[in-house]
């Protein structure tokens, strides 16, 4: 298991930190030393270094971080994932906001995604995708593109709102079906600003 450029520097802040204070950063040091918007962000990077073997975390402790100093030197060999953009919220319910420009970075398994195509990830809010099991908390891991085709679940901006919903093309106007018995779908009308930025090819959950 190898580690991306982020997750590396995640580390060697962790292992700085420690040598200097002779104690372990908290999550919300780590969290304001790289600029992160959320502590999510903070205990993806914790998981995946404690996966890795790197790192322990006494859970009853703020100050709980250990650095694991006897590791083999393949670890720090060739990543097995990408960093691609986490871009803000989408709404699997009503649009919501549209996306942010990215201020985070997101590590993923490269057997999820082509180097081939741009990606990105949201974060998913709302729960009109819950038959289709993508419930809200999820990390919607999108391909980039602009256009779609029938069924497909794509990321749309509408009026400048966003939204995961599932793309049907009628005669004179697009529908954006949700995956929940209780809702209704989008109408898509050609008198509103209506783009497509994505098409959803993996998930992530944390539990």
């Amino acid at each position: 298991m190898g580690l991306t450029k982020k997750q590396k520097e995640v580390l060697d802040f962790i292992k700085g930190f420690t040598n200097q204070n002779e104690i372990s950063p908290t999550q919300r040091e780590i969290k304001e030393h790289f600029g992160l918007k959320s502590y999510g962000s903070v205990q993806r990077y914790l998981k995946y270094l404690k996966e890795a073997g790197l790192l322990e975390q006494d859970w009853n402790s703020k100050r709980g971080l250990k650095i694991i100093e006897h590791i083999r030197p393949s670890l720090h060999a060739v990543s097995e994932s990408y960093e691609i953009p986490l871009l803000g919220d989408v709404a699997a319910g009503n649009p919501i906001e549209a996306i942010e420009d990215a201020s985070e970075m997101i590590e993923v398994p490269k057997f999820m995604i082509s180097s081939a195509h741009r990606h990105f990830a949201l974060n998913v809010q709302g729960d009109s995708m819950i038959e289709d099991g993508i419930l809200s908390g999820d990390i919607a891991i999108c391909k980039q593109q602009d256009v779609a085709s029938v069924g497909e679940t794509i990321v749309a901006v509408i009026d400048n709102e966003a939204t995961l919903k599932k793309f049907y093309q009628e005669k004179n106007h697009i529908e954006l079906h949700p995956a929940n018995h209780r809702l209704k779908p989008i109408i898509v009308t050609p008198e509103q600003h209506f783009r497509v930025v994505g098409k959803l090819v993996a998930l992530f959950r944390q539990y």
